[in-house]
C-alpha cells in the first residue's frame, strides 16, 4: 500500500494538532521527522524529504505551512516523480513567516514552478502567514486545485483544527483526482 508522507512545517505539529491526529488515524502514514523544526534549513529538509520518498517508493504528501513549500520545491527534483498527489494545507509566505520568526528560516525563495503532481491547496480568508491574495497567485503558479475553507485561520491547533474531518475528505478526493487519466493543456 502507498504511504502517506506527513510532512510539518515551522516547530513541528504537536500533540492535538490536526496532522498528529492524522498519524494516529492513518496507519500508512509515516512522519517526516526533521532533526530541526525550530531553525528550518531547506537543504537539510529537503534531504530527509527525499531519503523518506526513497525509501518508500512512491508515496501521497499530506503538508502543513512550510511542509506546503517544501513539498513545492520538489517540483524541478528527481524526486517528485515518486510524489502520487499532494494536500498542501494552508501553505506560508516566506516574507511574513520570516517576519513573523526572525532569523529562525533558512528557506530560499517562494516556490514558483508548476507542480508536477496532482495538487490540492487548502486556505483560509484569515491566514495570518499567508494571505488569500498571495495564496490565490501561488495556486495560480503551482497549478493547484485551491479550496478556500472560509474563516479558518492558520488551520492548527490555535484555529481550533484537532481532528479534521474535512481533511480526510479533501484527501480521499485528491487520491480519486491522482487515478485520473492526466491532461495535459
Amino acid at each position: 500500500m502507498t504511504a502517506t508522507l506527513i510532512v510539518p512545517g515551522l516547530n513541528g505539529s504537536d500533540k492535538g494538532h490536526w496532522q498528529r491526529f492524522w498519524l494516529d488515524d492513518d496507519p500508512r502514514s509515516i512522519l517526516v521527522q526533521q532533526d530541526d523544526w525550530q531553525a528550518p534549513l531547506v537543504d537539510r529538509w529537503m534531504e530527509r524529504l527525499e531519503d523518506v520518498l526513497l525509501e518508500q517508493g512512491e508515496a501521497y504528501i499530506v503538508a502543513h505551512s512550510l511542509g506546503c513549500l517544501l513539498t513545492a520545491k520538489l517540483a524541478d527534483r528527481p524526486s517528485a516523480r515518486r510524489i502520487k498527489a499532494a494536500l498542501l494545507v494552508a501553505p506560508c509566505d516566506l516574507r511574513p513567516t520570516e517576519k513573523m520568526h526572525p532569523g529562525a528560516i533558512r528557506f530560499g525563495p517562494m516556490p514558483t514552478q508548476r507542480l508536477p503532481f496532482p495538487t490540492i491547496t487548502v486556505g483560509s480568508l484569515n491566514d495570518h502567514y499567508m494571505d488569500l491574495d498571495r495564496l490565490t497567485l501561488y495556486a495560480r503558479l503551482w497549478k493547484t486545485d485551491l479550496r478556500n475553507i472560509g474563516l479558518a485561520g492558520h488551520i492548527n491547533i490555535s484555529s481550533g483544527f484537532g481532528r479534521w474531518a474535512g481533511g480526510y475528505a479533501l484527501f480521499d478526493n485528491l487520491k480519486d483526482k491522482a487515478k485520473a487519466p492526466r491532461r495535459y493543456a
